[in-house]
């Protein structure tokens, strides 16, 4: 099996992730899909973050 990485637009990500969970031939262990999520959990964050909607965390309590 061959590896392939992509960068893909964070507004088109959940799209392409469930398009290629149909094709039969495209493996994504379960590790992958739950770092995928949190992933994407996270570029959620950072987008709410940018537009105000929710409130930015210190570096001093993110590391502890």
């Amino acid at each position: 099996m061959r590896q392939l990485t992509l960068n893909i637009k964070e507004s088109k990500f959940q799209a392409f992730l469930n398009f290629i969970k149909t094709l039969d031939y495209v493996e994504i262990p379960e590790v992958e899909k739950k770092a995928l999520s949190e992933f994407q959990e996270s570029l959620d964050q950072v987008k709410l973050m940018q537009e105000g909607k929710i409130e930015k965390q210190p570096v001093e309590d993110f590391l502890h």
